[in-house]
């Protein structure tokens, strides 16, 4: 049986113990993750709940959710165990080692392709370091999801969380060779206005706009014989010789290089999309979330298909 534990300190184990449990998921995977059993994490969510005089988590066949009073206490637990780490990275001072768990949230494509290399390079050299790499094209719930940072691509929207400007997406105009050959030659962006078209909903629906250095700037209307929320089904149709497509540059350079698809009227190109790493504001930041945004801040504008952003560093 295991000892009862004491006030102080032990109570930032139990309090540690509710954080694990919702950001692991399940009792099972914060007992792996705190290298006990799933007894030993269920007798201190119990203890938790008997100090406490209340019910934090309901549990069910269908899985297991926070209570009112249990979201707020997790809430108040993530604080105090953050403040506690604060204060031992603290008092050993240069002895901070990255370690522990990272839950980040990334962008489907752009995470299981570009942003690989940079994460496999971040946990060779930190071997303490768990992450969860949770691929979704939303916007991060940073208190909700116990998320602890986010790359996005595109405007960053939350007023309360630090965004730092990395990179940039250029977004240039594509179509198949064989498409291509159906039409006149397209030198200006407005020469693509009748050709059969794609969309992206993310980021254009119903209309086209392009830029040029020299020649400013087209817009005209579309009416996309596909929309999609996904770039690989965009590319696929692309590929497939269904309409010309706005497309990032790092998702088709190969299938330029090879042929497959051609880029029209070069120089004119959509707004590029900013590439920022965002993050909730805190008082302490442990060692493990430091080192994870030098690594991406230094790594990403060198991404292929990437450029340095042209603006703006950071926003509080």
């Amino acid at each position: 049986m295991e000892t009862t534990l004491s006030a102080g300190s032990d109570r930032i184990a139990l309090m540690h113990t509710l954080v694990r449990i919702v950001e692991a998921g399940s009792l099972s995977a914060a007992a792996l993750q705190l290298g006990t059993t799933q007894p030993t994490v269920s007798r201190r969510l119990q203890q938790l709940e008997r100090t406490l005089g209340l019910r934090l988590l309901q549990r069910s066949t269908h899985g297991m959710k926070l209570t009112v009073d249990g979201e707020r206490c997790y809430a108040h637990a993530k604080s105090l165990v953050h403040e506690w780490e604060a204060m031992e990275a603290d008092l050993r001072g240069v002895q901070d080692v990255p370690r522990g768990q990272l839950r980040v949230l990334v962008p489907h494509a752009f995470g299981q392709d570009q942003l690989m290399a940079p994460l496999l390079d971040y946990l060779r050299r930190y071997p303490e370091v768990q992450v969860e790499w949770l691929l979704h094209d939303r916007r991060a719930d940073f208190i909700a999801e116990g998320i602890d940072c986010a790359i996005q691509v595109g405007q960053v929207l939350d007023p309360a969380a630090i965004a730092l400007r990395l990179a940039e997406v250029p977004r240039i105009v594509v179509a198949a060779p064989p498409l291509v050959a159906q039409h006149p030659p397209a030198t200006a962006a407005q020469d693509l206005a009748d050709w059969p078209w794609m969309a992206l909903n993310t980021f254009y629906q119903r209309e086209v706009c392009l830029t040029h250095a020299q020649h400013g700037m087209q817009r005209f209307a579309i009416q996309p014989r596909l929309s999609t929320d996904s770039l690989y089904a965009l590319r696929s149709a692309a590929l497939a010789g269904l309409g010309v497509g706005i497309a990032s540059a790092w998702m088709v350079q190969d299938d330029l290089r090879a042929g497959r698809l051609q880029h029209l009227v070069e120089g004119w190109e959509a707004a590029p999309l900013p590439v920022s790493l965002v993050y909730p504001q805190a008082a302490f930041y442990p060692a493990r979330l430091r080192c994870f945004l030098d690594a991406m801040r230094a790594a990403m504008p060198g991404l292929t298909g990437m450029r340095a952003a042209t603006r703006g560093s950071a926003r509080r």
